[in-house]
């Protein structure tokens, strides 16, 4: 298929729309999922992901099978990985009657994406638990910081001192921020331009905003202006990647689990359940269900 045949209707056996981290179809992060027996061109899959609209949408191949491609797209550039469609994903897939663990060859590494289901619903409806890449930090370049308080329009003393500025890695690189108050991460607003410009430059996939409401629950929001997105409303890849930095640097001791909320302030609510053992990959968690 090449981008000239591209047509997209809502009767494609091959495309489906789930919303991730959710049970509601209005909430979550929605993805486009696209299965076949073999991937398209990366033409073909832009353009796919750009019509479809979401943040991401992945793509896996073959469509049966413990090992699988997979590949993540959002409406403007190829990402490396992204948590919210892996999960969507497995979702899909376990909706469709499969289980146990499957393996998934991404860009960054191989991922492994476990299927089960929730016992304890009343729908049975499938869990999709994915183990991240080794994580990973690194100290901010001189002046990012500065730079992306300006654009969030945040001060310096309205920072957590207790979570200081990472730049973490679980398959894609996010700038953590951790605020002290709620309300702070409630008034969100940033040029998306000059956000996206400046993110780019130091090649980061989304801004990690955390907001601390108890030892291990946290709030979050993730501006995501180089994939097209104002705001991602959950984020598989950064919760790993926040999660491992916890553990890493020393400020949760592991074993231990997290719940992640997203995408309130945006009117979609989202859980991001998350497992980090004492070494290794992060463990996110999710449910998914269909839209339209």
């Amino acid at each position: 298929m090449s981008p000239a045949d591209l047509t997209l209707n809502s009767e494609d056996p091959r495309l489906a729309r789930i919303a991730a981290f959710t049970t509601q179809p209005g909430g979550g992060n929605p993805a486009g999922v696209w299965i076949d027996e073999d991937l398209p061109s990366p033409d073909t899959m832009q353009a796919i992901a750009a019509a479809v609209g979401y943040s991401e949408t992945v793509f896996i191949a073959p469509s049966a099978g413990p090992r699988r491609q997979a590949r993540y797209y959002s409406p403007l550039a190829e990402v490396p990985f992204c948590g919210h469609a892996t999960i969507a994903a497995g979702v899909l897939l376990g909706q469709r009657g499969e289980q146990g663990r499957l393996l998934l060859d991404t860009r960054v590494s191989e991922i492994s994406l476990h299927i089960a289901l929730d016992a304890g619903s009343d729908t049975h409806s499938p869990v999709a638990s994915l183990t991240s890449v080794a994580t990973a930090q690194r100290p901010l370049p001189p002046d990012l910081l500065g730079e992306t308080l300006a654009l969030l329009d945040w001060r310096s003393d309205e920072l957590d001192p207790d979570l200081p500025p990472i730049l973490a890695y679980a398959g894609a690189w996010h700038l953590v921020l951790a605020v002290r108050e709620r309300a702070r991460l409630s008034a969100l607003s940033y040029p998306f331009d000059a956000l996206k410009a400046l993110m780019l430059k130091h090649e980061l996939t989304t801004l990690q905003l955390v907001w601390r409401e108890s030892a291990t629950c946290f709030h979050a929001r993730n501006p995501f202006p180089v994939g097209g997105i104002v705001e991602d409303p959950a984020t598989g890849a950064a919760a790993a990647a926040f999660a491992g930095w916890l553990r890493d640097a020393g400020l949760m001791a592991a074993p231990f689990a997290l719940r992640i909320h997203q995408g309130e302030d945006m009117g979609r609510p989202s859980l991001i359940e998350v497992e980090v053992p004492v070494s290794g990959g992060i463990v996110v968690r999710g449910r998914g269900v269909a839209i339209g």
